[in-house]
């Protein structure tokens, strides 16, 4: 299930199979310039930054953007019909790839609200799931998550904690869990290892930072 899966840092995310996706690209440290979609979160600057998606976008690449990112995706080079805006609860389909959004947003702080309509995403990818949750805590959308693969975000202070994170997989129980969205701005490898504690037995943690 994670042949051909890279995350590169904090919740930038890399899917080589039949397609080549990108998932919030940062800081990346070559010119890849090979993707067939690019999917945005939101528009912080750790998940929709400018100079990194230039490194990995090709001529031909799509990006999946909220909303509220479409002026600024013209604004970087992409033509109007490579550009794809979405909200919250919704389905799609590009060049093959199967996708939902999923609201996410915070329940007990203020940096990502509700109201801003930022999402993740689950992917289907060869007839496997793979949820990427985005900058958000346990809200009830997400424990509705029906998934194979889940990337959650473990840093804390702006997202979940590890144990909020392990809590959350526990409940829509994948098969593999993978920490994201620590060691760059918040959080560290403590908080990847107790949060593969946490999880029930039945779940394999991989640790991809």
């Amino acid at each position: 299930m994670l042949k051909g899966i890279e995350v590169l840092c904090h919740s930038s995310i890399r899917i080589e199979k039949e397609r080549i996706i990108y998932i919030d690209p940062f800081r990346i440290e070559k010119d890849y310039n090979d993707a067939d979609i690019i999917f945005v979160t939101h528009l912080h600057y750790d998940h929709f930054s400018p100079e990194d998606i230039k490194m990995v976008k090709s001529f031909n690449t799509i990006i999946v953007v909220t909303e509220d990112l479409l002026e600024k995706a013209i604004q970087i080079g992409f033509k109007k019909e490579k550009i794809i805006t979405v909200k919250p609860s919704q389905r799609g389909e590009i060049i093959g790839i199967n996708f939902m959004t999923i609201p996410a947003y915070n329940v007990n702080k203020q940096f990502h609200q509700k109201q801003n309509n930022w999402v993740g995403y689950i992917l289907e990818i060869d007839g496997i799931n793979y949820y990427i949750a985005g900058d958000t805590d346990i809200t009830e959308e997400a424990k509705n998550v029906n998934c194979d693969v889940a990337f959650v975000p473990v840093g804390g202070t702006y997202t979940m904690t590890s144990q909020e994170a392990a809590e959350l997989v526990n409940i829509i129980k994948p098969q593999i869990a993978i920490p994201i969205h620590y060691g760059e701005i918040v959080g560290n490898n403590q908080d990847a290892e107790m949060f593969s504690k946490l999880l029930s037995n039945e779940i394999k943690c991989r640790i991809l930072i």
